[in-house]
């Protein structure tokens, strides 16, 4: 063909009959999807299922699975169908809302998950491996609901567990494993975040027990827990101790952190504590400097790394379906090649996220995890998790930023992840402390150093 003709061909306006047929190829209705439910409020995009319909796991491309025992396995997918049957038809609308749903908490009680690693009191007594495995399968529909379990348990309960009195952990933890009462944990304040060991909130020994004074932020559960495990320095010894506060409790004041985009669903709080007395039952015994809070840090930065790994399952599996289902210039987006290499990267960090996590849980269950070891999973796994919801926001193109379709959700949410229970860069220094021999945090000239810079931060 003449190359002229074929240039005035694209210069030149159509034909009226030509005009009629592309008119005619524009309006016609899109085709609609047998799954669309005609109950639901009419909608102008048909082409693919929101995550309030879960799609069905697809990403254990490697068989992570033939390493776990018939029971992790098992856990695995009792937690899974709950979460995709319960959980996940209402989390869009409560992520939106940033209202916690306090509805689904006797639900979420059926698990028997709150305690995780705690034996007895009633906690279920998992290995590091179960417990991370059952936190993944929470994460990946919905991960405020696996952070509200992991500060209930992880942090919460857990103080209780390892650095509380006997009878402490009998009141406490039999109705915090039933979910009967709530935990919270207040280490953070306005002014110490990555710096938390310098905390100013200050514990005052008077008789029969002590007055605590201070501030905390971004205490997720606190607006509504039961029991606040607060850390305050000792006017005496000048050393961090730590407290149960109980609800209710005079000088006590949570306020609702607003305006989040990450983790809507979770009640961060500021905390006031105002001449708050707390009686010397409710003085945790195992608390008698800040090193000793690397008790507990070290099982739930084992957690948390868990969290992302199982948000990008979720991605995956979202990403994975839409793309089999959403159709542009005549046919699925599964079959461009631009889209099969971003869908193959996201499965790529799954695969090797999913392997460090469960690597990191075997050490700590065969006693030879380090800091180090928690605090590079953790950095890791997070950057690359980063960058798995980043692809797939990119899939979804348009869709990608509703929260219906999850990959937004998750993309908002992995922001406070990655910056929680450790920064990327406090946490790679911490690893880099392990293998050089060498801090390289250290206290300024103007202040002293406060610890003699061992353990986790």
């Amino acid at each position: 063909m003449d190359r002229l003709a074929v240039i005035s061909g694209h210069l030149c306006p159509p034909r009226r009959d030509e005009e009629e047929q592309q008119d005619a190829r524009t309006l016609a209705p899109s085709p609609t999807l047998s799954f669309v439910n005609t109950a639901d409020p009419p909608s102008t995009f048909t082409q693919a299922q929101p995550a309030t319909v879960f799609p069905p796991s697809k990403s254990d491309y490697f068989g992570l699975s033939d390493l776990l025992t018939p029971d992790q396995q098992a856990l695995r997918l009792r937690v899974r169908e709950f979460m995709e049957r319960v959980v996940a038809p209402v989390a869009p609308a409560y992520w939106e809302k940033a209202e916690f749903p306090h509805e689904l908490v006797p639900k979420i009680a059926t698990l028997k998950l709150a305690g995780t690693t705690i034996k007895g009191y009633g906690c279920p007594g998992l290995s590091m491996t179960a417990a991370g495995l059952a936190a993944a399968e929470l994460a990946r529909v919905d991960a405020s609901c696996a952070t509200f379990i992991l500060v209930h348990s992880c942090l919460g309960m857990l103080t209780i567990a390892l650095c509380g009195s006997e009878e402490q952990k009998q009141r406490d933890l039999p109705q915090l494993a039933e979910l009967k009462k709530i935990a919270c944990w207040g280490l953070t304040e306005p002014d110490y975040g990555s710096d938390a060991s310098a905390l100013t909130t200050t514990a005052r020994r008077v008789q029969g027990g002590w007055v605590l004074n201070g501030f905390k932020r971004w205490i997720g559960n606190s607006t509504f827990a039961d029991v606040i495990i607060i850390f305050a320095r000792n006017t005496s010894t000048n050393q961090v101790n730590g407290f149960i506060v109980r609800k209710g409790a005079a000088g006590y004041s949570a306020v609702k952190m607003e305006n989040k985009i990450g983790l809507r669903i979770v009640q961060n709080g500021d905390i006031t504590l105002k001449d708050v007395f707390v009686p010397d039952c409710d003085r945790l015994p195992g608390v008698n400097s800040f090193q000793d809070t690397n008790k507990v840090l070290a099982v739930s930065r084992v957690m948390v790394s868990w969290l992302p790994v199982g948000m990008c399952m979720g991605i995956y599996d979202i990403c994975l379906r839409y793309l089999q289902q959403r159709t542009q210039f005549g046919t699925s987006l599964a079959s461009f090649q631009l889209c099969q290499e971003k869908l193959v990267r996201i499965l790529g960090n799954v695969q090797a996220m999913s392997l460090l996590a469960w690597r990191l849980s075997k050490l700590y269950d065969e006693g030879k995890m380090t800091a180090g070891h928690a605090s590079m999973a953790k950095a890791w796994i997070t950057l690359r998790a980063r960058e798995t919801a980043a692809l797939g926001r990119e899939l979804l193109g348009g869709n990608g930023i509703l929260a219906e379709f999850l990959v937004a959700k998750h993309f908002c949410d992995m922001e406070p992840i990655y910056t929680y229970e450790g920064t990327y860069d406090v946490n790679a220094l911490v690893t880099g402390r392990d293998v050089t021999g060498i801090a390289s945090i250290k206290a300024p000239p103007s202040r002293k150093a406060r610890d003699n810079g061992k353990g986790m931060l």
